[in-house]
């Protein structure tokens, strides 16, 4: 087998030795091609020199999430199609490593890396389905480029943590989890819109929901992951079927409090819920529209304001080795 293992040196959890120990490992099952990223959508451009390479059949991306959406989305720059497009198998080397870790990898890069040629000799694959986000049609975003995204994206409240991370780790702090916990704090003091919903979420053939603060849209469950413990916003989802929402209307100090720590306490059976959230289950297609520029973050990436987004579930998109 002929594969190309993308490597992002700044994985925050990988050590230089580290990374070269798991590199041989790799190389002695398969020809392998290690290639280290040099820049911000580099891993992208691997992944589509990967997907119209005539003998590429896999490729590793090791790193966080942020590795790993670029290597998706260059592998589907054309569209999906698993039965021909290169598999893609994963090493978890970032902070918090959802995708990796709702296929049932281990968060640890050597014990995954173990997990991986197992699979790799037993030939155990699956293929999973995906999220698309693109600007919407008549709109001022209409131009923003259709994007892939793996487990999870968001308008509003939780785009605006994911921001507040980044400029943060811009500034030289690790990414932590109590880096996020302080802007989640900072986020729900100084939000402008948290307690006038501006998002109206649009469906075909349903009455559009309105006045929402907060749009967490789930690929997978769980959600996300504070240090070990499993934050599930959308228990039903999976890779399996669509997309999931859940939506709040109001963010007041209670209201917070309470959904809060429902999320804190979600199981794979019972995530949040109440007279204020709202919870929607296996969509294919949907929209959200602001009233006003909201921030907007896709598998843990801050891509900046926008005001509409139409979201289309795919199944079926991508073949991964588990």
């Amino acid at each position: 087998m002929r594969a190309l293992l993308v490597v992002n040196p700044a994985a925050t959890t990988t050590s230089a030795r580290t990374r070269d120990v798991l590199i041989h490992a790799l190389a002695s099952e398969m020809k392998l091609e290690a290639v280290t990223t040099e820049y911000r959508g580099h891993a992208r451009d691997l992944g589509r020199r990967a997907a119209e390479s005539a003998d590429i059949e896999l490729v590793v991306a090791l790193g966080g999430d942020g590795t790993v959406n670029e290597v998706v989305n260059g592998l589907l720059h054309g569209g999906p199609d698993p039965d021909r497009l290169p598999g893609l198998a994963v090493v978890p080397g970032g902070s918090t490593n959802v995708f990796a870790r709702a296929l049932g990898l281990p968060n640890d890069a050597v014990e995954a890396t173990g997990a991986l040629l197992d699979a790799l000799r037993e030939r155990r694959e699956r293929t999973v389905g995906l999220g698309l986000a693109s600007g919407t049609v008549g709109t001022v975003d209409e131009q923003a480029p259709p994007r892939w995204f793996t487990f999870c994206a968001g308008l509003g409240f939780d785009a605006g943590v994911v921001g507040r991370v980044e400029q943060q780790r811009e500034r030289g702090k690790r990414s932590t989890h109590a880096l996020y916990v302080r802007q989640v704090v900072r986020q729900f003091f100084e939000d402008p819109h948290r307690r006038n919903g501006t998002i109206t979420l649009e469906r075909p053939g349903e009455d559009p929901v309105t006045d929402l603060v907060l749009s967490i849209i789930c690929n997978t469950s769980p959600w996300t992951y504070l240090g070990n413990r499993p934050v599930y916003a959308s228990p039903e989802a999976s890779f399996d079927t669509a997309l999931d929402v859940l939506a709040l209307d109001r963010m007041s100090t209670a209201a917070v409090a309470r959904y809060a720590t429902q999320l804190l306490t979600s199981t794979p059976e019972r995530g949040p819920r109440g007279k204020h959230a709202v919870s929607l289950h296996d969509l294919t297609d949907f929209t959200l529209h602001s009233k006003v520029p909201l921030p907007f973050q896709m598998d843990g990436d801050h891509l900046g304001l926008r005001t509409s987004v139409t979201f289309t579930g795919v199944r079926r998109a991508l073949r991964v080795i588990v």
